[in-house]
């Protein structure tokens, strides 16, 4: 599973991206996400407020309830503002 991180949360994550391979119990963004979490204390820090990330599974808009597959791109980013 490809993981691309965008803006503050690549900062706080430290890296731009990353390649994983979570466990197969990790079925959904929400899991993946708790699974990250356990990962380290930057995981921890960048999604410390769900509420504030967007994410995209193969380039399309979800939910935390999405499932993910083990050949998946998971993108997590802030939300867009314009102007």
């Amino acid at each position: 599973m490809k993981l691309v991180y965008f803006a503050w949360v690549r900062e706080k994550v430290g890296k731009s991206g990353e390649d994983v391979s979570p466990p197969p119990t990790v079925e959904t963004v929400t899991q993946l996400i708790d699974w990250l979490i356990a990962q380290g204390d930057n995981y921890r820090v960048a999604f410390g407020d769900m509420k504030i990330i967007r994410v995209a599974v193969n380039q399309q808009y979800v939910t935390t309830d999405t499932p993910v597959q083990p050949g998946d791109e998971v993108a997590f980013f802030p939300p867009v503002t314009g102007g």
